[in-house]
């Protein structure tokens, strides 16, 4: 999973789902999930993923992260954001929400702590 010589590997390569969709009208809502749990500890004892972290991957506002979420149960760190405008009004360039996930794909974790 990991190369010796780098020890940062990408998010994509570590969980099972990485998705965004919406949270009702108002908000994107995000899901990292993981297929074990050693994998998911892992990162999370990184502490890579926090409400910092996702603030900056997403070039957003701290005001506007409304939730962020270890899931132990579901090995899933979620979190949401208040959209910038309701899904489908003018100027929505994703009414969905489920194209927002991408900057999280290259996203690294640093796996030796």
């Amino acid at each position: 999973m990991t190369n010796p010589k780098n020890t940062r590997t990408k998010l994509a390569d570590l969980a099972k789902t990485i998705r965004s969709k919406n949270a009702g009208t108002d908000k994107i809502t995000f899901d990292i999930i993981f297929r074990e749990k050693a994998t998911y500890e892992a990162v999370k004892r990184s502490g890579a993923l926090n409400r910092d972290s996702v603030c900056a991957t997403l070039n957003v506002d701290p005001a506007r992260l409304t939730d962020f979420v270890e899931y132990d149960p579901g090995y899933a760190i979620k979190f949401t954001i208040l959209r910038l405008r309701p899904s489908g009004s003018a100027g929505d360039a994703d009414i969905f929400g489920a194209q927002q996930y991408a900057p999280f794909l290259d996203f690294e974790i640093d796996m030796t702590t």
